[in-house]
């Protein structure tokens, strides 16, 4: 059975940071661009960062910029989400998606398959 699951999220402190985990069982991710998307209460899952099956070609969305990084590690079939400098606003369930092909394209759900359950970040003082 395909399944990816996230980790790492948790309450963290304004201007604090968050390392998530998108580990993969059943399939190996590496031949898959890898996506992370959020949703906070009562709006839309937005885009947050994507990255190619190689790990060479990674897109942000412009909220994150400067202040998350995403990375993988296709010997241990997983795709991590780095984040600093939290904001508030950065609250919402992240979830990370599979994309059918090698390489990212627009941060659009569209564009992904297969989704995790999520984990919950919450920035709040």
């Amino acid at each position: 059975q395909w399944q990816l699951e996230e980790s790492g999220g948790g309450l963290v402190q304004p201007g604090g940071s968050l390392r998530l985990s998108c580990a993969a069982s059943g399939f190996t991710l590496r031949s898959n661009a890898i996506g992370w998307f959020r949703q906070a209460p009562g709006k839309e899952r937005e885009g947050v960062s994507c990255i190619s099956s190689g790990g060479n070609a990674k897109i942000y969305a412009d909220s994150v910029k400067g202040r998350f990084t995403i990375s993988r590690d296709n010997a241990k079939n997983a795709v991590y989400l780095q984040m600093y400098f939290l904001k508030p606003e950065d609250t919402a369930v992240y979830y990370c998606g599979l994309r059918s092909r090698s390489t990212c394209s627009q941060l659009s759900t569209d564009n992904f398959d297969t989704w995790g359950q999520g984990t919950q970040v919450t920035v709040s003082s």
